[in-house]
């Protein structure tokens, strides 16, 4: 797959850099991967509010940040729930600060970014258990939150749009209200079955996720409890699709997981879902974290913002 020159600017310092996380221990590969997306996000949009939260499950607490931008009117508001990438291994509030306070601004939102359990300590399905539990949650305590049930959606980045693809499966079974799903690039197929998703092979050596980073996500995010079976794991594996939320599926074209996305977005259109398809050819994995570096993640942004805006009927 050719790369825009962009891109392949952006590709040749991360080759030069040369720097591997099999090579780091889990705690310094935490932290390397919040101060790497901290320089490629660029300077924090400013916003007119944040505020720190607890929600508190039957057995366990999890972290959120709410973002309100400047201008969003006090009160009940339009909001996106939001989960962040990093290979289920991975990331945190911090790491995509950035990113939730560019989509909160563009879409004139409220956004609710919610952390969740990291493996290896707590292995697949913890995190889909924890995000499935969460946005229950955040529709239960939907005033504390200043949350319009008629207007929320959900989205996230990767392992991020792979929960978010869960959940909108669990809010379609359990009848709460979702009006849209937004995948970035999502994992959707945790089996390892040789050759059925090409991109794998033909993206292998592409930074930032190379074949090397994928095994080492695997080796720590699945155990002898993971059944990549079941649905949370590999949602693509769900019996049905229909009746989940209208979807915006992005996928990049030097990504390894574009195929199993490109198929997660015809699996739905086949399932009368009414899905948006952008695919972004020549661009890499983790684009969405990399406004400071390339145009194409103001492009993907703004498509973001004006799926969110139409689907929870956001005056411009």
């Amino acid at each position: 797959m050719s790369l825009t020159p962009e891109v392949a600017g952006v590709v040749a310092r991360m080759r030069e850099a040369d720097i591997s996380f099999a090579d780091l221990g889990l705690a310094d590969a935490r932290q390397f991967y919040i101060d790497t997306l901290a320089k490629s996000g660029g300077e924090p949009v400013p916003m007119g509010q944040i505020v720190e939260h607890e929600l508190t499950l039957d057995d366990r607490s999890l972290g959120a940040r709410r973002y309100r931008p400047d201008g969003l009117a006090e009160g009940v508001a339009p909001t996106l729930v939001y989960f962040h990438g990093g290979g289920w291994v991975l990331g945190d509030l911090e790491s995509h600060d950035r990113v939730c306070r560019q989509l909160a601004q563009r879409a004139g939102c409220q956004l609710v970014a919610v952390d969740y359990r990291l493996a290896p300590e707590h292995c697949l399905p913890a995190s889909s258990e924890d995000a499935i539990a969460a946005y229950g949650y955040l529709v239960e305590h939907a005033t504390e939150f200043d949350i319009d049930v008629h207007r929320l959606a959900v989205g996230g980045d990767s392992a991020g749009g792979h929960l978010s693809a869960v959940v909108a499966l669990a809010a379609r079974d359990a009848g709460w209200p979702l009006a849209l799903q937004v995948l970035i690039y999502p994992a959707t197929d945790l089996r390892e079955v040789a050759g059925q998703y090409p991109s794998k092979a033909r993206n292998a050596n592409v930074p930032p996720l190379t074949a090397e980073l994928m095994a080492w996500f695997g080796q720590r995010s699945v155990d002898a409890n993971t059944d990549p079976l079941d649905w949370r794991v590999s949602p693509i594996l769900a019996e049905t699709l229909e009746g989940t939320a209208p979807a915006l599926v992005i996928t990049a074209g030097a990504d390894v997981l574009m195929d199993e996305g490109v198929l997660y977005a015809a699996r739905l259109a086949d399932d009368s879902v009414d899905v948006d398809h952008a695919h972004y050819p020549g661009v890499i994995h983790g684009f969405i974290e990399m406004h400071a570096w390339l145009a194409a993640t103001g492009e993907v942004m703004d498509r973001i913002a004006a799926a969110v805006r139409a689907r929870l009927a956001i005056s411009s």
